[in-house]
């Protein structure tokens, strides 16, 4: 019997807890539902009220897209709807070929900024600059307009003039710029020789992207006479503002033979996904130096991250942009989609950038372009300074021969080229000059027996890319 009354005690002490835990608990939950039904039930209330009492008939359509838009919007400033027209446009814009100005631009506390201007393009031309915040479109202001507003003002056919209204930092007022629109068709990756270096300028990360880079390298390194006679290779980020994630991943295996590219880490944690390279290096061990600055945002820093956690590559210039985020983009009812982003992403030493950016390695400011007005002065050689072989009477130099003389004398006009190439882009000639001294350190090594020779490169073959299945901006 005392078994029972224990039994039965017991019960009841049970009881009162579930009743005293479990059912505001319940209770709780119960409410939630109601509580999300009711704000949908506002939201009916004033879109009929707006259909009914507004001061002009209103497209219900556009109401209800409006209404979208401002909810993915209030999420982050990459969080948007994309009606048909602009998922037909991006889609494009992933192949590589687009119309428009050629411009970037993000939302910053309610002002459009440009992240930067591609190659090429109108906007590049008129110097529309990485900074620039647009405040007006053919007079009309954008304060207000949601991101994918201003854009669509800043659409429209090909071969038309557009004004939009600059300010920039520096400078007390804002200015007009007349463009006329284009076709924007982009070649992703140019490649060059200056010198033994090869430069490989990297504007987007679409589709071309990686085809793009194995075809600009080969063809520098044909130009140089073989990949024996290239000192190293410049990637330059400058300016660009993302892209395809694949085409990230792809372009940092390319100079990797092994470990983390990148990193994903979204709500869930069986969504997080990560990236190893394959083996197999283009650049079969060359030195490389990535140049980046404030305009390098997004799938550029996902590169850069990676080729400077591994130590492949030492970067050079200014702060990056700090785009840490991936989105997704979702097909939805209505051929339209939504663009949400889903995940954060990390480079290999598990770093996020967000907000933060990557810091260079070693800071190279780019200086201000010298003022038309001083050009003429510029233009103007200076005055020759005296050495021994303009004395009279000087002796000879009888230690080099005429093929010494002469090689002395091309690498004179080498040096005074270079000169010239830190007067038009000061970042890219530091990052040439770091490639020599690079070059200069190995040979000085090669020649002192008494240090250890150096692991042989990887072998030029490349292993195929393994695809990734999230775009990046």
């Amino acid at each position: 019997m005392k078994k029972f009354v224990m039994a039965a005690l017991g019960g009841t002490v049970a009881g009162v807890l579930i009743s005293t835990q479990v059912a505001p608990l319940l209770a709780q939950e119960a409410s939630k539902p109601a509580s999300v039904y009711e704000q949908l039930d506002l939201f009916g209330d004033i879109f009929e009220r707006i259909r009914s009492d507004y001061v002009e008939p209103v497209d219900d359509k556009k109401l209800i897209e409006a209404a979208i838009n401002g909810m993915l919007s209030s999420l982050d400033p990459h969080s948007s709807y994309l009606p048909p027209d602009d998922y037909a446009d991006m889609k494009v814009q992933t192949r590589g070929s687009f119309g428009g100005l050629g411009i970037e631009v993000t939302q910053e506390d309610g002002f459009v900024k440009v992240v930067s201007p591609m190659d090429g393009t109108p906007a590049a031309e008129a110097g529309i600059q990485s900074g620039d915040y647009i405040t007006h479109v053919n007079g009309e202001s954008l304060m207000g307009l949601t991101l994918d507003q201003a854009v669509d003002k800043m659409r429209g056919p090909v071969g038309s003039e557009i004004t939009i209204t600059v300010a920039r930092q520096g400078q007390q007022d804002p200015f007009d710029v007349t463009m006329t629109r284009d076709t924007i068709k982009l070649t992703a990756v140019k490649g060059r020789l200056e010198g033994k270096t090869v430069v490989l300028r990297i504007t987007t990360f679409n589709d071309q992207t990686f085809p793009n880079l194995q075809e600009s390298l080969k063809k520098a390194v044909e130009d140089a006479g073989g990949m024996d006679k290239v000192d190293g290779i410049v990637i330059d980020l400058r300016n660009n503002p993302g892209g395809l994630l694949t085409q990230a991943i792809s372009v940092s295996d390319a100079f990797l033979d092994k470990g983390e590219i990148v990193s994903t880490r979204g709500r869930k944690a069986e969504d997080s996904e990560r990236w190893n390279a394959t083996p197999g290096d283009l650049a079969q061990g060359k030195p490389i130096v990535v140049l980046i600055n404030g305009g390098s945002a997004s799938a550029s820093e996902i590169v850069t991250g990676a080729l400077q956690d591994h130590h492949r590559a030492i970067v050079v210039g200014t702060k990056s942009f700090g785009k840490g985020s991936v989105q997704t983009v979702m097909p939805i009812r209505g051929e339209g989609a939504m663009r949400l982003t889903t995940a954060r992403y990390y480079t290999p030493s598990g770093r996020s950038i967000q907000a933060l950016g990557i810091q260079p390695d070693i800071v190279v400011p780019q200086p201000d372009a010298v003022p038309a007005d001083d050009q003429a002065s510029e233009d103007k050689p200076a005055a020759k300074t005296r050495s021994e072989a303009d004395l009279q009477g000087i002796l000879s130099n009888d230690s080099m021969t005429e093929d010494e003389k002469k090689q002395a004398e091309d690498e004179r006009a080498k040096a005074e080229e270079a000169a010239k190439l830190r007067l038009q882009d000061f970042q890219l000639a530091y990052a040439i000059d770091i490639i020599k001294g690079m070059k200069v350190m190995a040979q000085d090594t090669d020649a002192d027996p008494s240090t250890p020779a150096a692991p042989a490169g990887a072998t030029p073959e490349k292993a195929p890319v393994k695809p990734a299945p999230k775009p990046a901006n």
